[in-house]
């Protein structure tokens, strides 16, 4: 059918393209409305990628919480021996236990603090899949040693640029001395702007008035060929109802809609509403400008034997084509936005398919409909009004 609708006249085409300007400004609104719904999107997406980045790097196939956890940037703890009753179970292969919490780290060029989420492992049974973190195991054994996260924000300190001249650097963290002996990448989002990892020992250290007994997070390891849905109803089953028992995938799933309940992600949605209502109401303009000025034109070709539907064809073409070509220069332009965004935040934001996709859907949808608003002038050509 399109086949054959474009074999005919372009008669769509020749009328765009007439008025350079009109298309011109068209094409522009579309593209800002395109790029209002990119961004939004965008910093969504970005929110959820990097509030479940750590858990994207855990090394189990079930993850105990305490019920009350909500989000990783305000942690609920609960009782060490749960994860180690685990073990009772066929199935289990080995645990690892992980302490989460905020503190202060003082900038050593500023000497300013800054809130930063601290990660205390067991260096003998890192919980991280990091290649980085696993080279200073053997360091982290020690007191008061740490490992930078790279993608921090910049507040901090130029951390990377002073461990490649020096080797360590030395700084204060909740008041304690302590020494920076190596990076990794896990990235800033939205409640954290900066990571370091340190032994189980230096963070109870650092945090004197936690117990030794309560973690935050539990993770455990399963057999190869365990199966992983029998264990976890066996757990949620006979342990006590003081912890969760999650896949890592529910545990992510948690962090999301800790985030998405926040109001946050109606806040972005918004946005994305407010651009397609400002796309149809810039598409629809155009077209209805285009059909009230060539209004003696329709009613030539109705007098000639052309139909209402043949008409209303050729206007959808227009919509479409507009519609295409203000989406391209909109993902451009979008893409140059995410770039200043991520050298701005760091918030790990990129162009993706699926989104891409998803716009251009709505870009036609929104300028099919500005067009079919714009049929009801169309339809008031009259022959008559040609003589």
């Amino acid at each position: 059918m399109l086949q054959k609708l474009f074999k005919r006249t372009p008669l769509a085409w020749l009328q765009l393209k007439k008025e350079k300007t009109r298309l011109a400004v068209a094409l522009a609104g579309i593209a800002f409305a395109d790029m209002l719904m990119f961004v939004q999107l965008g910093l969504l997406d970005a929110l959820f990628d990097s509030a479940t980045k750590p858990h994207q790097t855990l090394k189990a196939d079930l993850v105990l919480i305490n019920p009350q956890f909500q989000t990783l940037f305000s942690v609920k703890s609960f009782p060490r021996e749960r994860l180690q009753q685990t073990l009772a179970y066929e199935g289990v292969k080995s645990v690892r236990p992980l302490y989460i919490n905020t503190a202060q780290w003082r900038n050593p060029e500023t000497r300013i603090n800054r809130a930063i989420l601290v990660w205390g492992i067991d260096p003998i049974n890192p919980p991280f899949d990091f290649p980085e973190v696993n080279q200073h195991l053997g360091v982290l054994k020690q007191l008061d040693k740490v490992i930078f996260d790279r993608a921090s924000r910049p507040e901090y300190g130029a951390i990377p640029d002073l461990i490649k001249q020096k080797g360590s650097v030395e700084t204060l963290v909740n008041e304690q001395t302590i020494q920076t002996i190596g990076l990794f990448q896990m990235g800033a989002s939205f409640a954290a702007d900066g990571n370091i990892i340190t032994s189980d020992s230096t963070f109870l250290k650092l945090f004197p008035n936690r117990q030794p007994n309560q973690i935050e997070v539990g993770l455990i390891k399963l057999n190869t060929n365990a199966d992983v849905e029998r264990i976890q109803l066996q757990l949620k089953a006979n342990l006590p109802k003081d912890v969760r028992v999650l896949t890592p995938q529910e545990f992510a799933q948690t962090e999301k809609d800790y985030w998405g309940n926040q109001g946050i992600g109606f806040i972005f949605g918004i946005g994305v509403v407010v651009g397609f209502i400002v796309g149809i109401v810039i598409v629809y303009q155009i077209l209805y400008s285009d059909v009230s000025e060539h209004l003696p034109e329709y009613a030539t070709l109705k007098a000639m034997g052309y139909s209402d539907r043949y008409l209303m064809v050729m206007l959808m073409q227009e919509a479409l084509i507009m519609s295409v070509l203000g989406f391209l220069p909109g993902m451009l332009l979008s893409m140059g936005l995410y770039q200043i965004t991520f050298a701005a935040t760091l918030l790990p934001i990129a162009m993706k398919i699926d989104r891409a996709i998803f716009v251009l859907v709505l870009t036609i949808i929104m300028c099919s409909f500005s067009g079919g608003v714009a049929m009801r002038k169309l339809q008031s050509a009259d022959p008559a009004d040609v003589f």
